[in-house]
């Protein structure tokens, strides 16, 4: 290396003192804060001491036990056998998140607000396209090494690109994820992004980079990964249950994000085949808190002697959060259902007001948009503001997105509604599939066959009567029961002809709507847009939703999307309803308010009031 002479040294003074400027102006032009949100709005100041919500003086202690109620990911209800849920491969066990941490904590009583976790604070771009968090120094794994700014930017890097599906297509606008130091961590963003990528990115766990230079990320394993969180990994057996102990001494719980939460030493999610059977363990106290999804079990069941003597006690929650879609989803990337009226004739044959009625005791109301039970449904003719959204696409599109959206026909509630099937027949016809010998053929000749594809026997009783009316049209229709793994297996390479999802979006929803509803969705294994919607006036109002720069806006532009995807007929709606059906063994307690955006709060809010009785088991 040649030596420094007297201009050397000068043009390096020179351009370390530019450097030096630059990034004081840099750091100028950004906006530094204790929390994030979509719009800049947070509730809590920097130095709240905890979530107004909690119980900061909850007892630790105690095991929380019940049986999944929620996925996401690899996840699945009935089974596991994998503890990497972050990936394609496997059936990822219930809980793992417990066991990781993340840059940020949301709060339940807002919208889609963020409060530092491992990350202290984050420093905001002006342009909003860079994220600059800091890093706690207290921050650990649970074998004692430090979590920094070196593992989150390896986490983020490495989900974007081997992540699941899901994860990797709400990153298509996060860049990449870079440490300036142990400290310092910039994520970086591409211009016009989705306003929630950075909520999403805060909120993605975060790995060891040294336990991952020695193991495969995006290999499907039981064994048990390096974390961070308030729980480790405890006792399991794969398929049947799996245990999470408390990390007594874990470097987060002080924090303000985590004073009153995490009080359970153990959390236990046991796994049943069958919903009957999971109610019987639960009668029998094999596991203690259960969220009833089945209407039957709910109104004729829970007569047994601990209900009576008040051993159980259950109580009905009210959901304010958006209810979503439930329902039959009609992959239409198979030809039989490439026409918009057979898929609409299909609609015709489901009669909701018997099966509620007969099945379901009257629990439920009909599902009819995406963004039911919110005020981004839409009612009624499109206002100005839609119809502004709308209009580039006239021609393009149905007439009726431009008067009052589709909402599925109710029927007379005989089972077997005349009119209704007449109305299917008619769709059919007119779509080509024709009756010959009694049977409904497609426009190439064959037999008009339907597959359902269902993994547990309680929804049996709710497609027997459809499968009869598909019967009295024509439809030579089925109902294939697969076992959890194979159901799975089927939805991610799509090959299926009508299967059942429910899914809901966040109040101030943005990328995510990609993964439902996307023509880029549609092409990816293992997406959550089971339908195959492929519709470019779909993906420019996704676009919409996306860059809205206010709640007012984004209403308006989910309102015109939501009147697209009505147009479409892309699935068969369900039923839904706005509360949730707890029952429990009187062991717990939980907060006198539950917070509106964190569900029933279990088991981070919930705390044991007898320890001794809250524990495994009989």
């Amino acid at each position: 290396m040649a030596p420094l002479n007297r201009r050397n040294v000068l043009a390096l003074g020179v351009g370390a003192l530019a450097a030096a400027q630059f990034r004081a102006a840099a750091a100028a032009a950004e906006t530094l804060a204790h929390g994030m949100s979509a719009f800049g709005d947070l509730k809590y100041p920097a130095d709240f001491p905890h979530f107004d919500y909690v119980n900061p003086d909850a007892p630790k202690g105690g095991v929380f036990s019940t049986i999944p109620s929620v996925r996401a990911f690899n996840q699945s209800f009935l089974t596991f056998n994998s503890l990497n849920a972050y990936i394609l491969k496997g059936d990822g066990a219930q809980g793992m998140g417990l066991t990781f941490t993340t840059l940020m904590a949301r709060a339940g009583d807002e919208p889609d607000a963020m409060y530092g976790l491992a990350a202290s604070r984050v420093a905001i771009s002006a342009d909003g396209l860079s994220y600059r968090f800091t890093m706690r120094p207290e921050a650990r794994f649970h074998d004692g090494s430090r979590l920094t700014a070196r593992d989150a930017a390896f986490s983020l890097n490495i989900l974007k690109a081997k992540g699941h599906p899901v994860i990797t297509q709400q990153l298509r606008d996060f860049i990449e994820a870079k440490a300036e130091d142990d400290t310092t961590l910039v994520a970086t963003f591409k211009p016009k992004r989705g306003r929630d990528v950075p909520l999403f990115v805060a909120g993605l766990p975060l790995f060891s980079e040294a336990y991952y230079s020695k193991q495969r990320f995006d290999e499907s394993t039981m064994d048990v990964p390096l974390g961070s969180g308030p729980y480790k990994v405890g006792r399991l057996e794969s398929g049947r249950y799996i245990e999470f102990d408390r990390v007594p001494d874990w470097w987060g719980a002080k924090l303000p994000v985590n004073i009153g939460t995490y009080n359970f030493d153990t959390v236990r999610f046991e796994f049943y085949r069958d919903r009957d059977v999971a109610f019987e363990g639960f009668t029998g106290r094999s596991y203690l808190f259960r969220e009833e999804f089945t209407s039957r079990i709910w109104n004729t069941r829970y007569d047994f002697p601990a209900v009576r003597d008040g051993r159980v006690k259950r109580d009905i929650l009210p959901d304010e959060t958006p209810s979503g879609a439930q329902g039959w989803f009609i992959n239409t990337r198979r030809d039989k259902f490439k026409d918009p009226r057979v898929r609409e004739a299909l609609g015709c044959a489901f009669d909701f007001e018997w099966t509620n009625k007969t099945i379901m005791y009257g629990a439920y109301a009909r599902t009819v948009s995406p963004f039911q039970n919110s005020d981004m449904m839409a009612e009624g003719p499109p206002s100005q503001g839609e119809l502004a959204l709308l209009e580039p696409f006239r021609g393009k599109v149905p007439d009726e997105v431009f008067a009052v959206p589709f909402s599925p026909p109710a029927s007379d509630g005989s089972g077997q509604d005349r009119s209704l099937l007449r109305r299917g027949a008619q769709l059919l016809n007119e779509a080509g599939f024709e009756i010959k010998s009694g049977k409904r053929l497609t426009p190439s000749g064959e037999p008009f066959r339907v597959e359902f594809l269902l993994d547990e026997p309680a929804f049996q009783p709710h497609h027997m009567p459809f499968i009869k009316n598909l019967g009295t049209l024509g439809i030579d229709a089925s109902l294939r029961q697969v076992d959890p793994v194979q159901l799975r297996a089927r939805r991610d390479d799509f090959d299926f002809d009508l299967a059942i999802e429910r899914y809901s979006f966040s109040t101030v929803p943005g990328d995510a709507l990609r993964n439902f509803f996307s023509s880029q969705a549609a092409a990816t294994k293992g997406s959550n847009n089971l339908a195959g919607i492929a519709d470019p006036a779909i993906d420019a109002m996704i676009d919409v939703v996306i860059a809205a720069d206010s709640r007012a806006k984004l209403v308006v532009a989910a309102r015109a999307l939501d009147r697209l995807i009505r147009a479409g007929r892309y699935w068969v709606p369900q039923w839904y309803s706005a509360s949730h059906r707890l029952a429990y063994w009187d062991v717990f307690g939980h907060p006198s308010k539950l917070p509106k955006y964190a569900g029933v709060g279990v088991p981070e809010l919930w705390w044991a009031t007898d320890t001794a009785a809250a524990g495994r088991g009989k």
